[in-house]
């Protein structure tokens, strides 16, 4: 039994996982029918607009210097070409001097690729494949452990925060309120909601103020470099607004490594909010779940409880349940029969007492044998019941580190 039930414990956390992961692709995939949809509807018309306004530029142009389209288009294709060359028609900086290089192979491992600088060399393109390989996974190592010392560090100013708001409260003990560094928060941690609003708070404070940097040093429109900073720190880097591309700025160099600071920044910020949002999405799922399916391990639980319970105070009950199939908690004739027999002063037969030491005997050794092991004590025990125990890369970081990814909740 004990084998069968671990088996079937393991079969059902794999299911859960399973219906998590089948969840979130469906709720994925409705995002992105209703993504496009809004995307579609706001923007189908501009671009309507703009295939009207750019075809009559072109038959205008046309007629004007007496051109043929087919070789206006010819000649526009040459110039796309020299756009994907970084060639353009204002003076840009060198794209493969050692300053652009650094430029490009940062877009590179942090993700961001604007796409503004591409290898045309086929040496280029088989460097970056190796290239990219090594460097976007060190990169991605870098960011789970900014994470997780961000976290460790909002951790440790919340505790204290918290721990000076008890102790200014004057809801201490005389004992402790005189001696207070004495006096920790045991097993404290800072719920996910807290951090996920600090993050966002410093990742707004960030983009706020490099986009007060880019407007005047760019000339972009301030909601322009908004736009550009979530762009850049999501990287998601659509490449339409690029900063550092000029071939000159007042105050070059200092704006270079501002930008480059700003981009340091905002990236692991980000990095680290979209993470702890993914725990708060995490969380909606297994809700949905535990609205849509029973738990099997919450009834092994029950179900080992209550047996311990009735075996300890009530032996006779054992046979009983088995003839009336009545529920643990359930006041069923069972149990309203064996209080009459306690209450009526009738002795325990000696072969309902025997039964009742045989499985407790049983259980007993059970949870010894699994403590010598190093096993836990119950099969279905509390590290999985909320969803976040395990877990590789970022979600592995935050395991147990916030209050909704604790096993002690």
């Amino acid at each position: 039994m004990p084998g069968q039930r671990l088996q079937g414990c393991r079969s059902l956390h794999l299911n859960e996982d399973n219906g998590r992961f089948a969840l979130l692709a469906v709720l994925i995939i409705l995002y992105l029918l209703c993504g496009a949809a809004v995307f579609s509807a706001i923007e189908r018309p501009s671009e309507l607009r703009a295939h009207g306004r750019w075809n009559g530029t072109l038959l205008n142009f046309s007629e004007t210097f007496n051109i043929s389209l087919q070789d206006l288009n010819s000649f526009l294709r040459e110039y796309e070409a020299a756009i994907a060359a970084g060639i353009r028609a204002d003076a840009l900086r060198p794209r493969w001097d050692f300053t652009g290089a650094f430029y490009f192979v940062g877009t590179v491992v942090s993700t961001i690729g604007f796409g503004m600088t591409t290898p045309v060399t086929v040496a280029g393109k088989v460097f970056l494949i190796f290239y990219g390989l090594l460097g976007c996974a060190a990169t991605i190592l870098f960011f789970n452990l900014f994470l997780e010392r961000i976290i460790t560090l909002l951790a440790v100013v919340m505790k204290a925060v918290r721990e000076r708001r008890i102790r200014n409260s004057g809801l201490l003990p005389p004992g402790i309120r005189h001696d207070f560094s004495a006096y920790s928060l045991p097993g404290w941690k800072p719920s996910v909601y807290h951090v996920m609003l600090i993050l966002g708070l410093s990742a707004i404070t960030i983009s706020c103020c490099a986009s007060a940097m880019y407007t005047p040093v760019e000339g972009w429109a301030y909601l322009d470099s908004l736009y550009f900073c979530f762009v850049t720190f999501s990287t998601i880097g659509f490449g339409d607004f690029v900063s550092s591309q000029s071939a000159a700025y007042e105050y070059q160099s200092l704006y270079r490594v501002a930008n480059f600071l700003f981009m340091l920044m905002g990236v692991c910020c980000i990095y680290s909010l979209f993470n702890v949002i993914s725990i708060v999405i995490k969380q909606v799922l297994n809700w949905m779940l535990e609205k849509m399916s029973c738990l099997f391990c919450q009834r092994c639980n029950k179900a080992n409880a209550f047996l311990g319970r009735r075996n300890a105070i009530r032996p006779g009950s054992r046979g009983r349940q088995g003839r009336f199939g009545q529920a643990p908690d359930s006041d069923g004739p069972c149990d309203s029969d064996t209080e009459g027999r306690r209450l009526s002063g009738e002795m325990i037969s000696m072969k309902d007492l025997a039964a009742s030491n045989k499985v407790s005997l049983a259980i007993m050794q059970k949870q010894l044998s699994e403590s010598a092991n190093g096993y836990p004590r119950t099969v279905c025990g509390s590290s999985r019941h909320n969803g976040f125990s395990g877990g590789v890369g970022a979600l592995g970081i935050m395991n147990n580190r916030l209050a909704e990814t604790s096993n002690s909740r």
